[in-house]
């Protein structure tokens, strides 16, 4: 069995420990043993786990308990760590949304989570619910930091999503608050280093961190983003697993040579990546720079139906490729019909866990894309003769043309290859001869002038088919992409469409 496979596979002797316990557990094997770094303070497991323990109690006291939701919109730092294991050692469920979330947008997920307290929001914009704001939960508590004990949460966490389409989504997560601190996942190793840079409301940087505490390791957190930055934080800390997003991958790639080549990385064992398409050519220069066996890719969704992955020697063999499906579930591409497609054929691809539909997770606010028991997340792709996955892209962005199908992320992936090209969006605009148009939103620097339309559409012409490449151009120097490489397309299409169509 490879590494990749061990990590989805738990132990047959699976040791079911509630996850606020887990601090004590490594506070008990090591107390100095650091657990989370952050900016220029560092609290050992010992330390984490009576802060968490004083914070608990002082969450009790405002009524949180056992099967309760405590919604965190905090920023990123020690506090957020604390919040989370808190919940755990109550009982409770943790769902963490982002802080600057628009008031509208907060709201309607609070709504559809029904929370027993928030915490984070400062001020009176939340009314009808129990809030503790981020400055009074930091304050210093006068509880006791002794041992807590209440039985594990029935859902670990509450994820949100959707928020692109203005129409927030809970994913209830189906697996219970309990973890055996043996188990490392996704090829961490127990003990490992563990650098974050992507936002905790998501799922990836909320997952990974909390599974590297929970086997002991030490978490090293950046406050937001930075390419140099994360270069220098995996030398002084020595680290060995990042998750990155193509997105931060691009900017890192970015940086001027002598600077990219300058840092130590040898500690570094695991580049992983997901939670949108990595460009053919960005993944070759990344292997191509750290070697094939660094860099590990992964396609599936919060939902948790299936997983596929792949390592970058087989990458090499199947260039393009986001792996083959791992254990515990099946893959299966599906055509217009309901039936199975050929190899090389598009279509719409569904997971089945092998516990079951619905098993790994619940919607609410919203209801799955189904067939059957086969459920997918909206993407398109095909499988080659050796069952390796091909994305395409989401059914919901596809561009039809003039009756052609054109894949925005094959779009994406020409454009930022451009050196002048730090980011890209492709949407679709209503067109009257062709049905729709390509568009593109192209994000630049503010060092040097704009690229042409003239010399872009050179460019593109060697990598694209005519009829792909944007009719319309426009440039902006406002990121297209949050931290974890999510991109609101849906509202930029409609800003646009709107501006188009009032044209």
């Amino acid at each position: 069995m490879s590494e990749i496979e061990k990590s989805f596979t738990p132990p047959d002797e699976f040791e079911q420990w509630p996850m606020g316990d887990l601090l004590r557990y490594h506070a008990e094997g090591g107390a100095a043993r650091p657990a989370i770094t952050f900016g220029g303070t560092t609290l050992t497991y010992a330390q984490l786990d009576e802060r968490t323990n004083r914070r608990a109690r002082h969450l009790a006291d405002l009524g949180v308990g056992e099967g309760d939701v405590v919604t965190i919109a905090m920023a990123k730092g020690i506090a957020f760590y604390e919040a989370v294991f808190a919940v755990w050692k109550l009982g409770a469920t943790p769902n963490p949304v982002s802080a600057s979330l628009p008031a509208a947008e907060r709201q309607a997920i609070l709504e559809l989570a029904k929370p027993r307290l928030v915490i984070g929001p400062e001020g009176d914009d939340l009314p009808g619910w129990e809030v503790l704001g981020a400055g009074a939960f930091d304050a210093p508590a006068p509880h006791s930091p002794a041992r807590l004990s209440a039985p594990p949460a029935k859902n670990w966490k509450i994820m949100t999503s959707g928020g692109s389409t203005g129409r927030p989504k809970l994913i209830v997560d189906g697996r219970a608050a309990t973890h055996d601190p043996r188990f490392p996942v996704l090829t961490q190793v127990v003990g490992d280093t563990v650098l974050n840079p992507g936002p905790l409301y998501h799922n990836t940087p909320f997952t990974v961190t909390m599974h590297c505490l929970f086997t002991g390791g030490h978490v090293i957190e950046m406050e937001r983003f930075d390419p140099l930055r994360t270069l220098e934080l995996i030398e002084t800390h020595k680290v060995g697993w990042i998750s990155l997003v193509p997105t931060m991958m691009h900017r890192i790639w970015r940086l001027p040579e002598d600077q990219r080549l300058s840092f130590d990385l040898s500690s570094l064992r695991v580049v992983f990546h997901n939670a949108a398409a990595c460009p053919v050519w960005l993944k070759q220069e990344w292997i191509d720079w750290l070697g094939p066996d660094r860099i590990i890719e992964l396609y599936g969704g919060t939902e948790g139906q299936g997983f596929t992955v792949i390592n970058g020697r087989e990458w090499l063999a199947h260039k393009g490729s986001v792996g083959r499906v791992v254990n515990g579930s099946r893959l299966s591409v599906r055509n217009d019909a309901g039936g199975e497609c050929a190899p090389g054929e598009i279509g719409t691809i569904y997971f089945l866990p092998e516990s079951g539909k619905g098993s790994t997770y619940r919607y609410v606010g919203a209801e799955p894309q189904a067939l059957g028991d086969w459920e997918s997340l909206g993407d398109l792709g095909y499988l080659d003769e050796d069952g390796f996955l091909f994305l395409a892209d989401r059914r919901k962005d596809l561009i039809i043309s003039g009756g052609a199908n054109i894949y925005p992320a094959e779009v994406e992936a020409a454009l930022d290859a451009h050196p002048m090209v730090l980011s890209s969006i492709a949407v679709g605009l209503p067109d009257a001869d062709m049905g729709q148009r390509v568009h593109a939103i192209v994000q630049v620097g503010t060092e040097k002038p704009d690229p042409s339309e003239d010399a872009l559409r050179e460019f593109l012409g060697t990598r694209l088919a005519r009829y792909k490449i944007p009719k319309t151009f426009e440039f902006t120097s406002e990121a297209l992409r949050d931290d974890a490489g999510k991109a609101r397309r849906s509202k930029l299409a409609e800003d646009r469409a709107d501006t188009s169509s009032e044209g």
